[in-house]
């Protein structure tokens, strides 16, 4: 008995510790941003570690968040709705590819990168772009 609530105390400290440590970042959906770009989200890429979130607020309308590409077993959320606000939390390490679904063609996506983990990026760099999104993503992966 003494066994178990050894164990069952560590892994709530552990767990407390984690939570408490979980950072928020705000990325903001821009129709241009301060350096001058037009349809971008205020961060290109974005670090954050293991346990984080990301909310995105749309400072601009008509915008939205759809995922297209992350980690093997990334469940893939359904794309956020245009001028709402959305927040998810990333669990996994990779890399994460993402784009405004109305603006893609003009170059708004972006990258999130969790917990340093660069292994799928074979994968991102094969994902699909289409317009002005496949000279930003080659670019956005060479600054990886």
């Amino acid at each position: 008995m003494k066994t178990f609530l050894s164990v069952l105390t560590t892994f709530a400290a552990v767990t407390v510790f984690s939570s408490a440590n979980a950072a928020d970042t705000t990325v903001e959906m821009l129709n241009k941003r301060d350096d001058g770009a037009k349809m971008v989200y205020s961060e290109d890429i974005a670090r954050i570690d293991v346990g984080d979130t990301i909310t995105w607020v749309p400072t601009s309308k008509g915008h939205n968040v759809e995922f297209i590409a992350g980690p093997d077993g990334f469940a893939i959320p359904k794309k956020s709705k245009n001028s709402k606000e959305v927040s998810i939390t990333f669990d996994d390490p990779g890399i994460y590819y993402y784009w405004c679904t109305p603006h893609k063609g003009m170059g708004m996506i972006a990258l999130v990168v969790v917990g340093g983990d660069k292994s799928n990026i074979e994968d991102i760099a094969g994902a699909k772009a289409v317009g002005k999104s496949k000279k930003k993503l080659a670019a956005l992966l060479s600054e990886l």
